[in-house]
């Protein structure tokens, strides 16, 4: 299955190294041109994936038509704010009949649109149930490396779905099938949220008991917004709501729990940008999921907080106090 790939940071070269290591002739797309003559020239990412050899058969062009040329699969792998930008360039260049995937986890700022809504708005109308999005807990560096890993598909077609489950299906790659398209998005995307609440958590010694705490109560925030949205409940108890969220705010190769973790240490949000080099999608997801919760009128005490903290200047402290002395309730 020729395949190409929408993004050469660390998932989406994991991502076409897998199809690549079944024999498929894969080719990576970017902008950054230094980046991709050094994958071409010594199967390297060695920006994103130090010391990962990448297979033969994984290619890398700046030039999108080339990627897209003859291409059964479609990988939609660059960050959520970027996205509409991406399929609006791309969109001419779709075969008809290709399965689409989208990787990205996240709410477009402005619109508050999911990826899947963003890609419905832009994409022609006969490639929208070819559609799927891929999500669950899965580092790119250890999906790289070839470690074992679970993740859901979703897609409305459940027969494109199949498709591209068996197209990333190996030893060591294990995706599951979902009709929930919204459950497995927002699943994805607030759990950044939530761990940049854990990593600020962690980052103020306040041990296991507050990040179990944080991930029990975020995972309530998640599926609040889900649902409200139209999401099955049952989704985010599965490997793209439980699975990603406690695996993003339990380790510390997440990007989202390292800012959060910083802040906690009383370190700059630009200073930690900078160090980190790479999206951390959730500082831009807090906005987001605070404006929708706000349209929605979900209550999300813990993502509020994060918003608070990253984007009106409160102290990581007085919002841990804040949320520690709201109005006692039962737990639902």
């Amino acid at each position: 299955m020729r395949s190409a790939v929408l993004g050469a940071g660390s998932w989406g070269t994991a991502l076409g190294a897998t199809l690549a290591s079944k024999g498929f002739p894969v080719m990576v797309w970017d902008k950054d041109v230094p980046l991709l003559e050094a994958i071409a020239q010594t199967h390297e990412n060695a920006r994103y994936l130090p010391g990962v050899q990448l297979p033969a058969t994984l290619g890398a062009t700046t030039e999108i038509a080339r990627a897209l040329e003859g291409a059964e699969l479609v990988v939609y792998a660059v960050p959520s704010h970027v996205m509409r930008l991406v399929a609006i360039e791309s969109k001419r260049l779709l075969h008809a009949g290709v399965p689409i995937c989208s990787v990205a986890k996240g709410i477009e700022v402005d619109t508050l649109m999911t990826m899947s809504e963003v890609l419905e708005d832009v994409l022609p109308v006969q490639t929208h149930p070819y559609l799927t999005f891929l999500s669950g807990p899965s580092f790119a560096s250890e999906v790289a490396r070839g470690l074992p890993t679970a993740v859901t598909i979703a897609g409305r077609w459940e027969r494109i779905s199949k498709q591209v489950q068996d197209a990333f299906h190996t030893r060591s790659f294990r995706p599951y099938t979902s009709t929930d398209v919204i459950g497995v998005e927002l699943g994805g995307c607030v759990k950044n949220v939530v761990a940049i609440a854990a990593g600020i958590s962690d980052g103020m010694g306040f041990g296991a008991n507050a990040r179990a705490a944080l991930i029990t109560r975020g995972l309530a925030e998640i599926v609040r917004l889900a649902v409200r949205k139209g999401a099955n409940p049952m989704t985010l108890g599965g490997l793209s709501g439980l699975g990603d969220l406690v695996l993003t705010c339990s380790s510390e190769q997440s990007r989202n729990h390292r800012v959060g973790f910083e802040l906690g240490q009383g370190k700059k949000l630009e200073d930690i940008q900078k160090a980190i080099d790479q999206v951390a999608e959730g500082v831009l997801n807090a906005k987001s999921v605070h404006a929708l919760a706000r349209k929605l009128s979900v209550e999300m005490p813990i993502s509020e907080t994060v918003y608070r903290v990253l984007y009106e200047g409160q102290s990581p402290r007085q919002g841990v106090t804040e949320l520690m002395t709201r109005e006692t309730r039962p737990e639902n």
